[in-house]
């Protein structure tokens, strides 16, 4: 790969802050975001536990200044988290350079669809919740909102890797010519068809997610978006960015094993890290700290685990899943965690895996379960998705 795609800005919002700093203080300090449900009128809600974000549709528009039930709620927190990462980026004309608009959603619009399904047959006003079901409409809104014009937009979805795929084809775009910038992330809200879909599998807990633990129950369901500024080398020299960190190197595989189970050896994780790897010219011994997948979802935990010891042989680096704090946030799932990564290297801190208190029958390996502090100058993110859809992604301090 040669040198790294440098990452300029970042954004979020989650079930731990509503901001990047907010995020890094809930992760130094164990607050976690998992409660019963609150926003969502659902026969569920007292069953499981999820991550919401704390603020409502009305408040989200308010603080946007949208004007009120227009957007779905997948829009409004991905409007938010871009907005932060081009403000760090200092980006003041966003059409200045060639810039694009790679976002990632699993469930786009479904939130409003959901609520004015039977109001639309008679109520045609209401036709822009039902059109903006599809994954696209959140993209196109969010990219007009940051007023973009003559760019690259567009929208991956697949399943849970989907933001990561779409740091993936940033970087790649960079590296072609093609774009100079290029923001890339993903954003999903909470909705009854998510909740209802994941339900049927059997894979919810019903209280908090255990990432790695034999005895973990399932995952809590989460809501997010996160995004970040890519931008080319000319780009950082000409402006004298401050760069955060460096993609580094990515890979992309699918196992082919089943509709939303992973194989059991971990097969498709095991190509898309060592793709990953070597894309970025690195050994596995060069990656100083992992931020697992972990779902805490039986299946997941064990495929994964098995992975990374084909990977990393006896030698796997310090690992951690921080969607104990968070909740699987599903389609951003992939752009949180890079946030977490280049937060991770910043600070040279590994994030707990909370809860976690029995290790796996299956394997020895166990999670850092404490706040550590540790000099990092890499940092490599998995990110799995149904269908066998697997990513990785590695971070690291210098190009």
């Amino acid at each position: 790969m040669g040198k790294g795609v440098a990452i300029t800005g970042m954004g979020i919002i989650s079930a731990i802050g509503n901001n990047v700093a907010e995020n890094f203080t809930s992760l130094t300090s164990n607050k976690i975001g998992i409660s019963k449900i609150s926003q969502i009128d659902t026969i569920h809600k007292d069953d499981i536990m999820v991550g919401e974000i704390g603020e409502t549709n009305t408040q989200l528009e308010q603080r946007l200044d949208i004007a009120e039930n227009q957007w779905s709620r997948t829009v409004l927190i991905g409007t938010v988290a871009a907005q932060e990462a081009l403000a760090e980026a200092g980006i003041s004309d966003i059409n200045e350079v060639r810039t694009g608009f790679i976002s990632g959603t699993t469930v786009g619009g479904m939130d409003k669809s959901e609520q004015y399904f039977y109001d639309y047959p008679e109520n045609p006003s209401v036709r822009q919740h039902i059109t903006g079901l599809h994954a696209g409409d959140s993209t196109n809104k969010i990219a007009k909102h940051l007023g973009l014009k003559e760019s690259f937009v567009t929208t991956i979805s697949t399943a849970c890797s989907s933001s990561a795929n779409t740091i993936m084809l940033g970087a790649r775009m960079i590296q072609s010519g093609q774009l100079d910038r290029v923001i890339v992330g993903g954003t999903d809200s909470l909705s009854k068809f998510t909740i209802n879909g994941f339900k049927t599998l059997m894979i919810l807990s019903d209280t908090y997610n255990t990432p790695f633990d034999n005895d973990r129950k399932g995952l809590n369901l989460g809501e997010a978006a996160a995004y970040l500024v890519l931008e080319s080398d000319a780009m950082v020299e000409k402006n004298k960015k401050n760069v955060l960190g460096y993609v580094k190197g990515y890979g992309n595989a699918n196992d082919a094993f089943h509709q939303t189970a992973s194989s059991e050896n971990g097969d498709g994780a095991v190509l898309a890290m060592e793709k990953a790897l070597q894309v970025a010219g690195m050994k596995p011994e060069d990656i100083d700290y992992i931020n697992a997948h972990g779902t805490a979802t039986p299946n997941n935990d064990l495929s994964e685990g098995r992975a990374l010891i084909r990977v990393f042989d006896k030698k796997v680096p310090h690992f951690s899943s921080t969607k104990a704090f968070t909740g699987h946030t599903l389609a951003a799932a992939g752009a949180v965690e890079a946030v977490y990564s280049v937060l991770a290297l910043q600070n040279d801190t590994i994030f707990p895996n909370l809860n976690f208190k029995t290790p796996m029958q299956e394997f020895g390996i166990c999670p850092v379960t404490e706040l550590k502090k540790k000099k990092l100058g890499t940092v490599l993110s998995n990110s799995f998705g149904f269908g066998g859809n697997c990513s990785t992604l590695i971070f690291s301090k210098e190009a």
